[in-house]
């Protein structure tokens, strides 16, 4: 059955009005949810203060991204009623010859459109409430630094991918859908192999491990669980915050191992190798290759979907346009493609929920269960994480299980 242009419009504007109420309600029953008193399991990392601190964290972040949810909400609504989509298509086909060209100059004015709206909310996130919490190291310099690495990066990166799917669509028809998702294969499984090498030196400084009991403890428990480490590594983190994290990039002898300096300030050896633990049972499970099998499935399911609607003219008229526009629809189909990509959303955390419980049991049988849950303490403690979120909250976003269940994990399988 073939949809006219105004019933494309009304299933694309319930689809933006439901969406953003049923994250509006869920965001409101987390931040409703009552605490209670700190838990008896982490008065060893956490005082009343500390813990009263992390309540007012999570309480002006939910605040702050409703506000902002909002107004997203309202200017996406009035983009889509006033056709504006269609008038920008008008625009560049007025500048612009080639198919390829439109497109990329479509998508780029979005693109600056929509950063330049948000770099005031991103400002006030950094500035203003990281800052309050002692979190932001970054400075103003940093910021537009980053602003602008992040457009050079866009629009190398976005431009060819963009040109190369424009230019399938243009000559091979429906058919496109298959060969641009073996690009896409390509593209995701070479991101993962030199994202450490090429992408993420041009943000952050990477320095070898020195030598030490650090770095031998390391070593030794990597011998012990038969998997060779020859790159380790710190990142800089601590030149934009004082959050911590750490994690593994590429695969085979390209593997490499990113802690953050943050990290290593504040956690113990045992307690760094026990995170280091963790990260290898995702790799001895094979969730790393499960994920990205299931990252390049996802993608050509989206691109399976989309050459079914890409070549209609209807679908671009409910944006606004006046005949056949591939960026235009491309937009549409996003909007429609949201209640799927939300389901399978729900699901992928879910799996990635069971990976963490797998990552820890094997942790905690190959090296400590008491260190690994002295560094989850730590890091929610440091990073002052939601302890009791909703239970909707944490089926519909979390990809790791909330801190408590995880101690309790780790417990029964000591």
């Amino acid at each position: 059955m073939q949809l006219t242009s105004d019933q494309f419009f009304t299933i694309i504007l319930s689809i933006v009005i439901i969406e953003y109420v049923l994250t509006t309600i869920v965001d409101y029953l987390n931040l409703r949810k009552k605490s209670g008193e700190l838990p008896d399991d982490l008065k060893d990392v956490y005082d009343e203060q500390q813990y009263v601190k992390a309540l007012n964290y999570q309480k002006d972040n939910t605040y702050f991204g409703l506000i902002s949810g909002a107004f997203s909400f309202l200017v996406i609504i009035v983009i889509i009623v006033f056709g504006l989509f269609g008038i920008l298509d008008e625009f560049v086909r007025l500048h612009f010859d080639t198919l390829v060209g439109q497109t990329l100059a479509f998508f780029g004015i979005i693109f600056l459109a929509n950063d330049l709206i948000n770099i005031p909310f991103q400002w006030y996130a950094n500035f203003k409430i990281e800052e309050k919490y002692g979190f932001n190291k970054s400075t103003p310099a940093t910021f537009w630094k980053d602003k602008l690495k992040g457009y050079l990066l866009t629009a190398l990166i976005g431009g060819i991918l963009l040109s190369i799917l424009v230019f399938l669509i243009s000559y091979l028809g429906q058919s496109y859908w298959w060969i641009f998702w073996l690009v896409i294969a390509v593209f995701m499984v070479g991101a993962n192999f030199f994202y450490t090498s090429l992408i993420l030196p041009i943000f952050n400084k990477l320095t070898p491990l020195e030598e030490g009991e650090l770095r031998d403890d390391i070593m030794d428990y990597g011998a012990k669980v038969d998997f060779p480490i020859d790159n380790i590594y710190v990142i800089d983190g601590s030149k934009r915050s004082t959050k911590a994290n750490a994690f593994f990039s590429g695969f085979g002898k390209r593997k490499k191992i990113v802690l953050y300096d943050t990290l290593i300030e504040k956690q113990t050896n045992e307690e760094l190798v026990a995170i280091l633990a963790h990260e290898v049972g995702h790799y001895k499970k094979k969730h790393t290759i499960s994920g990205m099998i299931s990252g390049v499935a996802q993608m050509g399911l989206m691109l399976w979907i989309m050459s079914f609607m890409i070549f209609s003219p209807e679908l671009s008229k409910a944006l606004g346009a006046n005949h056949l526009s591939f960026a235009v629809n491309f937009i549409a189909f996003g909007i429609i493609y949201t209640p799927i990509s939300l389901a399978i959303g729900v699901f992928s955390n879910y799996i990635s929920r069971k990976h963490e419980y797998q990552a820890d049991q094997f942790a905690t049988n190959t090296y400590k269960g008491e260190a690994l849950q002295s560094a989850l303490k730590k890091l929610s403690a440091d990073s002052l994480s939601n302890l009791k979120p909703h239970k909707l909250y944490v089926f519909i976003h979390y990809s790791h299980p909330p801190l408590l269940k995880r101690l309790k994990a780790i417990e029964r399988s000591k």
